[in-house]
């Protein structure tokens, strides 16, 4: 371990300097005499020849001694594949990187992580995954009312929801284009189809946040007057939750089951969670989540949470 607190080097990945969670993790990591350097991975480059030189922001990456991932920025499969590659080479080398690479990759992908989630026995919504207009139809039909998602998807940008027929807005407002019409085109744009059941619940969802096997804590996130989507970025709001001790184990397990070190455990209750039952299922899973709506809800800040971690290991 360095000698001085002030020797050690985080590297803090970002692409915008003035997103909360960046700035709170800088702080955080001043406040503990620690040097933080913020990194935007899409300046990354690499110099192979004799060995492997990487640098972001004329910051030689190797000579970190961690490297926290609040974001690696959004892209081509090429650009973004080649930001996870000199993370994941980071690590072979000896670099801790907080969360990993393939836990992040493992959450952003929603199919993925929800088969994960599946095989280890946690509760998810009853979930098709299809790849033709026909077959998503049958399943649209059989589900009755049901969400589609975008495999690699964020603040609920693109998700659609099919009730009986026909398509809804977040606003709850229907759709321009019959549904067949709307189908067909993803498929022919996405090549596949995410499909979930529409979880009845009493119009809110519950973010939790975990680091190191712990809730630190939750809030209820609840739709705006008349809409279904709960994201905070599509006009919900944020509220305080305290989870029943189901619901925090599910989270626990959840993140452990991702790999995640800290994470954004979304869970949505069933009509009968209002009654005190524990049939709570997971939405998703978000592995480099915004700390944002915790502390304005509890005045918890996540990152010095996430900053005890990383320096534990060093």
């Amino acid at each position: 371990m360095k000698t001085t607190m002030q020797n050690i080097r985080i590297g803090i990945a970002i692409t915008d300097p003035t997103d909360w969670t960046a700035t709170a993790l800088v702080a955080a990591a001043k406040q503990k005499k620690l040097t933080p350097v913020i990194i935007n991975l899409q300046t990354a480059d690499v110099t192979i020849q004799h060995g492997i030189h990487y640098s972001a922001n004329d910051t030689d990456l190797s000579g970190l001694d961690a490297v926290i991932v609040r974001d690696v920025g959004a892209g081509t499969l090429e650009g973004v594949s080649f930001r996870f590659d000199i993370l994941r080479q980071l690590e072979i080398s000896g670099t801790p990187v907080i969360n990993t690479p393939q836990s992040i990759q493992n959450a952003a992908n929603k199919y993925h992580s929800t088969c994960l989630l599946a095989q280890a026995n946690l509760p998810v919504p009853y979930t098709r995954a299809v790849q033709s207009t026909e077959a998503a139809l049958n399943v649209l039909d059989e589900f009755g009312d049901a969400v589609i998602k975008p495999i690699f998807g964020y603040k609920g940008i693109g998700i659609v929801r099919v009730k009986d027929g026909t398509a809804l807005q977040p606003d709850n407002k229907p759709r321009p284009e019959p549904v067949e019409q709307l189908i067909n085109e993803l498929i022919n744009e996405k090549e596949m189809l995410y499909i979930q059941e529409f979880i009845e619940n009493p119009g809110r969802d519950i973010r939790a946040f975990v680091v190191n096997g712990q809730v630190i804590g939750a809030i209820y996130r609840t739709a705006a007057d008349g809409a279904w989507l709960n994201n905070l970025s599509q006009g919900g709001t944020a509220a305080r939750c305290i989870l029943s001790q189901a619901q925090e184990e599910i989270c626990i397990r959840a993140a452990a089951t991702i790999g995640t070190v800290f994470a954004g455990v979304d869970i949505i209750e069933g009509t009968n969670d209002v009654n005190g039952a524990d049939d709570a299922v997971i939405l998703e899973i978000n592995g480099t989540p915004s700390g944002a709506g915790i502390y304005e809800a509890w005045g918890i800040n996540v990152a010095d949470r996430i900053i005890d971690y990383v320096t534990m290991g060093i």
